[in-house]
């Protein structure tokens, strides 16, 4: 049976109003789609709330949050939150942003202002004390007391000398050398540096010729040296080995540093500055000298196969 014409005009209409609706519907779901999209690719995490304090929207970053924090910062887990809040009409947005490295560039630039200023004030009567002691050697040529305040003074000196050069940064200059000269001179640095177990030192730094900055290389390589023996010392071992060895690859020259002595207790903060695990440790040491392989193009590796560190200087600073 045929309908009136105002009947199928009616009927057309509504078909009609069904596929709008169905069409608005999808580009609502589509809209939503893409809104919850940015909302996850948003690096803080983020609440929606209406007016009756209901979540309406969330990203997955939020989920590590028990609950929606207080206003401000916060830490959880060793990281620190600011949480910020926003309200548009009768929703409330709130995010937490992680600014853990932001606090943390802060809180070095404040101790490295401070621990620059000490080394300053400090430097002028170890140099003093330096030249007293020098002085009385050579009067008392065997005194023990006199090597052990030689030994303070000049861990002290390198302290100072590693605090300046990370507070102020670092430009090498770079020029050719041998490797058997820093060889040399870590063998006279170890006189220096006192320990009172049997350690045995082993090298293989042959008289080959690299480019880097001598003197900032070789700081690298005692800061290594030095943790190494302080690692025996604090080991039960009752003999040490340390090896400085070279190696190379097609693209670095490779120096690998290893010893018997205590394990790393935490290797995720081994490079932060002025954290140590050590107990003579002043937390600039590794920190310093992942600076300086950096500043040369270089990388600081713990070794997977022995205890330490592989050196990574690469081969086209000799070009």
């Amino acid at each position: 049976m045929d309908l009136p014409k105002d009947q199928k005009e009616l009927l057309s209409n509504l078909e009609t109003l069904i596929e709008k609706t169905y069409e608005i519907e999808k580009e609502f779901i589509e809209l939503k789609n893409i809104l919850n999209g940015v909302i996850e690719f948003l690096p803080q995490a983020l609440w929606v709330k209406d007016g009756s304090g209901e979540i309406i929207a969330q990203n997955s970053k939020s989920k590590k949050f028990k609950t929606i924090p207080n206003i401000g910062e916060i830490e959880i887990d060793n990281r620190v939150y600011l949480i910020q809040s926003s309200i548009i009409k009768d929703k409330t947005i709130i995010s937490a942003t992680d600014i853990t490295e932001q606090k943390r560039n802060e809180r070095l630039i404040a101790m490295g202002q401070m621990a620059a200023h000490l080394a300053h004030e400090i430097r002028n009567p170890i140099g003093s004390i330096s030249i007293l002691i020098s002085l009385l050697k050579k009067q008392c040529p065997n005194s023990e007391l006199l090597d052990e305040m030689k030994s303070s003074v000049f861990r002290i000196e390198r302290i100072i000398k590693s605090t300046l050069l990370f507070s102020k940064g670092l430009k090498p200059k770079i020029r050719s050398f041998l490797l058997s000269e820093l060889k040399n001179e870590l063998e006279i640095s170890i006189k220096y540096y006192s320990y009172s177990k049997e350690i045995n030192f082993l090298f293989f730094m042959p008289d080959m010729e690299i480019k880097a900055d001598f003197d900032l290389l070789l700081l690298v390589l005692q800061n290594m040296l030095f943790n190494a023996i302080d690692a025996i010392e604090e080991d039960e071992t009752e003999e040490g080995l340390i090896e400085i060895l070279y190696e190379s690859t097609d693209n670095y020259h490779v120096i690998n540093i290893y010893d018997n002595g205590k394990e790393f207790e935490n290797e995720d903060i081994l490079f932060e500055p002025f954290k140590s695990t050590k107990t003579k440790g002043n937390g600039l040491g590794l920190a310093l000298s992942l600076e300086i392989i950096n500043a040369h193009n270089g990388k600081i590796e713990v070794s997977k196969q022995k205890k330490g560190f592989k050196i990574y200087l690469p081969k086209a600073c000799d070009d």
